[in-house]
């Protein structure tokens, strides 16, 4: 089913943001069929696609709550924008959201020209534990050798099952929690072998080089941008072009939606689809 959402011109002139055409389409998963939603320019083709992951600790979230980062993106860069409804756990644990990601990622080579994709250039996002999705999908992408991702952004992910870098919840006015976070992990990774697996637990990794250019929002109030942090100085340490940067008044939840974090990362992609400068002579 296709829906598309037209936006009227305000009388301050031509610079409001493009209508959008927006497509609900259902593609096989890894246990199921999963919901990918569509965002892209009216009448754009031969598009960049970036792959969004919506946040929700593995156990929640939805489409919808993917919306307002979707639509950015959609409408502040040149970009097919495909917003994916992964499995969720307790009932679909590791790997199945990321295997669903995997999927998502390998319907885009197949098939995403018919929606507007280009074919050329596939770029991740992911909030919380779709931060996590899509820095495991460019691990799987890294290794598997058929999917290529350009670059990847990732607001406040969740990266460490072991939990050993957790800021201080006294400190931090978080609105997510240690207990939280050690349930969630229990529901994605029911045996304790998959939190050392380096797709679940990136921050213990070995093998960080080649992964591609990253962007990393964290929150000042949200026990886990000790870890993200960390995780960006491992990154640059293996040689991964990386940019981190912590956002002072938002919490967990509401970077996924902060303003400048969204437009940083659209500059953050700007620079990965501008064309390479050619000296002159």
């Amino acid at each position: 089913m296709r829906t598309t959402y037209s936006r009227s011109i305000p009388a301050g002139g031509p610079c409001a943001e493009p209508s959008l055409e927006i497509s609900d389409i259902q593609i096989a998963g890894y246990e199921r069929n999963i919901g990918l939603r569509l965002y892209r320019r009216a009448g754009s083709r031969s598009l960049p696609v970036i792959l969004y992951f919506h946040g929700g600790a593995f156990v929640r979230g939805s489409l919808d709550d993917a919306d307002v980062a979707a639509r950015h993106f959609a409408e502040h860069l040149s970009a097919l924008v495909i917003s994916v409804d992964y499995s969720l756990a307790p009932q679909y644990p590791f790997p199945a959201a990321l295997e669903d990601a995997y999927r998502a990622a390998r319907w885009v080579d197949a098939v995403g020209r018919t929606y507007g994709a280009g074919g050329k250039k596939l770029f991740v996002v992911g909030h919380c534990a779709g931060g996590h999705i899509a820095n495991g999908l460019a691990f799987v992408a890294r290794d598997r050798g058929d999917v290529q991702v350009e670059a990847q952004a990732l607001f406040s992910p969740m990266l460490d099952p072991s939990m050993t870098c957790l800021a201080d919840e006294r400190r931090v006015a978080s609105d997510i929690s240690a207990r939280d976070c050690a349930a969630s992990y229990r529901a994605y990774l029911p045996q304790a072998a998959q939190r050392m697996h380096p797709y679940a637990a990136p921050l213990e990794s070995a093998r960080l080089a080649g992964l591609p250019p990253t962007f990393i929002a964290t929150a000042q109030n949200d026990v886990l941008h000790v870890e993200a942090e960390r995780y960006a100085a491992r990154l640059i340490g293996a040689g991964v072009p990386t940019q981190v940067v912590r956002y002072p008044s938002a919490t967990h939840e509401q970077v996924a939606n902060e303003q400048q974090a969204l437009q940083d990362t659209v500059h953050f992609f700007q620079s990965r689809l501008a064309p390479p400068a050619v000296a002159i002579r």
